[in-house]
């Protein structure tokens, strides 16, 4: 049966993140995405609250009992209510973390694990994406040629968070009949990280387009060993994530647009009381909860061991809409100050149009 009640754990955490979200996230969003960085202090704030290291059991050395991707979901959602560059930047390091909690050998676990446990978040991403018309995330143009008990890796990647900096990169590459992640040095031999990228949102977020050319890496590099990565699996933890943080950006829309539609006086009465602004306000709300009950859906069966690829791409397809359209309809709620810079519904706009482009950029 599923719950809506989160534990007293939950609870905790969903409070403190959004106290951080509130307080500290918020304070800096704009000028972030002005000027494309974020001030240190607040990503180690973010860091010590222990998001990720809570979220890796103690088996596996994390301060967790188990793995939870609903406890994973209601984090990402209260970060992305502060912002999502915040949220996102953040949460990198999850992007090799969790597909090792899920899928590593104990000897890929024992090694860099212990890293994720540190005061300092570790220099590590993923590489998902690819430049290319119509990517398929199920069977990417980049390929792992099996080569002497080795691995050949070719192909091109875009969108890697903090590449310029990361140690390691786990790229994802079709190999023969599926696809695998690799652990791939920032300083192998073919591995060319290319300028900044610049994007229409999530501005405060680094991102770079990388190539890798004829890069060998061994076998013991392959996620998984032998048998590889449950692929499907990870996609699915990548697309409860993005749904959920898609949440949190849609929910700070919806309030910031009501408290402006109760303040706004037009013709001596507030602009809530128009019904062509509370029908669109309350066809907001409604795509609110109807995305966060789906992404609790799929999370649910994840944490109870079942296959939850249905349930994780409905939930992200209906997210991609959703936040777009709420984002759309707060700007539309503030009129022109919508299309303001100082007010924040614009960034939400153009952040919330990426959602459809970032497979892969998140995992809970």
């Amino acid at each position: 049966m599923i719950s809506f009640t989160p534990t007293d754990e939950q609870q905790m955490l969903m409070d403190a993140v959004r106290r951080y979200s509130t307080n500290d996230v918020r304070a800096i969003a704009h000028e972030a995405d002005e000027s494309g960085d974020i001030p240190a202090s607040v990503l180690q704030t973010g860091w010590e609250m222990g998001i990720l290291p809570g979220n890796i059991p103690e088996t596996m050395g994390g301060f967790g009992e188990t793995h939870s991707a609903v406890t994973g979901a209601l984090a990402y959602e209260e970060l992305a209510y502060g912002d999502l560059s915040v949220a996102m930047r953040l949460m990198t390091p999850a992007l090799v973390a969790i597909p090792l909690v899920l899928d590593g050998t104990d000897a890929q676990r024992e090694e860099l694990l212990p890293l994720f446990l540190e005061e300092t978040p570790p220099l590590m991403t993923a590489a998902f994406i690819e430049p290319t018309f119509l990517f398929d995330a199920h069977h990417p143009q980049t390929t792992a040629v099996p080569d002497n008990g080795q691995f050949v890796l070719n192909g091109k990647k875009a969108y890697v968070p903090l590449a310029e900096d990361a140690e390691w990169i786990l790229t994802y590459a079709w190999n023969v009949e599926q696809v695998d992640a690799f652990f791939v040095q920032r300083s192998a031999e073919g591995v060319t990280v290319g300028p900044r990228e610049k994007l229409m949102g999530v501005r405060a977020l680094p991102t770079y387009p990388v190539t890798l050319s004829n890069v060998r890496v061994g076998a013991d590099c392959r996620l998984g060993g032998a048998q590889g990565a449950n692929f499907p699996r990870l996609l699915a933890h990548s697309q409860i994530a993005l749904a959920a943080m898609a949440v949190g950006v849609m929910r700070g829309a919806l309030e910031y647009a009501i408290n402006y539609a109760k303040e706004r006086v037009q013709f001596g009465v507030p602009i809530a009381t128009k019904q062509a602004i509370a029908f669109m306000l309350a066809e907001c709300a409604i795509e609110v909860d109807a995305t966060r009950l789906m992404v609790w859906e799929a999370a649910w069966k994840l944490d109870q061991g079942q296959d939850a690829t249905k349930e994780a791409y409905l939930a992200k397809q209906y997210a991609d809409k959703a936040v777009l359209m709420v984002a759309d309809s707060a700007v539309q709620t503030l009129g022109g100050h919508g299309y303001i810079r100082e007010h924040p519904v614009e960034r939400w706009l153009r952040n919330a149009r990426g959602f459809v482009t970032f497979d892969g950029m998140a995992m809970v």
